[in-house]
């Protein structure tokens, strides 16, 4: 595989050579790989430093205008390095190898960013992004507000007796949904919003069997707005088979949310947990007009 290796070389002191040496400023010009890197980018108040992103960035609204670079896990070298960046911030799962190899190659300044879906993540994830633009400070200040976020949702559920079941699914519109087992970001934010996972038997993102459903019997079923579209919508996605004898669906128990807000663990997860608790937990939050529907 030696050859592979000299090809990739080859192309990267080529793709190099054609956008010409990159820009010494650092983070003047920074292109943002992954949706919550972005929001930090923006919340640090250095959105103005960005000159495009992935297609994960949809938030805030502003983000949306700038060029995009493609999938973050579908990735190739040129278009970025056409852009010529003197900073690429990119979360850990970005990819391909090969294209995060070239960028590299090309002298690119390239900043890997933590991915831990925990509180704790998210101040890693701040602090990385902060340190890389060289805004420490800004940062710091951020953290707290987060952390404040955190605490004040702790602090709510403090005297929760129960912990409602949540069953996650997730779809792409082929083939039966797949359920959030232990450590996904799913599973994370269902606990931090008060709810205890409904699939406990493995981890990472499966298939849901029908048995498999049967057994995880939620008393509520959570999915994203993607996921419900790529079904055909609400009462699609509870009628479809995996889920369509789940008392939880025949009541019409779905709470739906926006995926980067759910799952992405960026500045705004203490927000993403208040709103899916205030569904988990009515009693204690009251008609809150955010808590999904």
């Amino acid at each position: 595989m030696r050859w592979l290796g000299r090809a990739r070389a080859a192309a990267a002191a080529a793709l190099a050579a054609a956008f010409g040496a990159l820009p010494a400023a650092a983070g003047e010009r920074t292109i943002s790989i992954g949706g919550a890197i972005t929001e930090i980018v923006y919340a640090l108040g250095a959105g103005d430093r960005l000159i495009a992103r992935d297609t994960t960035s949809r938030w805030p609204e502003a983000a949306r205008a700038l060029p995009d670079v493609g999938y973050i896990r579908r990735l190739s070298a040129e278009p970025i390095l056409a852009l010529r960046p003197d900073m690429i911030l990119y979360e850990s799962d970005s990819g391909p190898a090969s294209a995060i190899a070239q960028l590299r190659a090309a002298g690119a300044a390239m900043a890997e960013m933590p991915d831990e879906p925990t509180p704790g993540g998210v101040a890693d994830k701040i602090a990385a992004v902060a340190g890389a633009l060289g805004l420490e400070a800004e940062g710091q200040a951020l953290s707290a507000r987060v952390a404040g976020g955190f605490a004040a949702l702790r602090e709510r559920l403090a005297g929760i007796e129960t912990r409602p079941r949540v069953l996650f699914l997730l779809s792409t519109g082929q083939g039966a949904p797949r359920a959030a087992g232990a450590g996904t970001s799913a599973d994370n934010i269902i606990a931090l919003a008060g709810g205890a996972n409904a699939i406990d038997g493995f981890t990472g993102y499966k298939p849901l069997s029908p048995e498999a459903a049967a057994a995880a019997d939620p008393d509520m079923l959570l999915a994203t707005e993607r996921t419900v579209r790529a079904i055909g919508g609400r009462e699609a996605l509870l009628a479809s088979p995996a889920v369509a004898a789940m008392r939880a669906a025949r009541e019409g128990r779905l709470a739906v949310m926006d995926g980067l807000l759910l799952l992405g663990f960026g500045p705004r997860a203490p927000e993403a947990a208040r709103r899916l608790a205030a569904a988990l937990h009515p009693d204690l939050f009251g008609a809150d007009a955010d808590a999904p529907q």
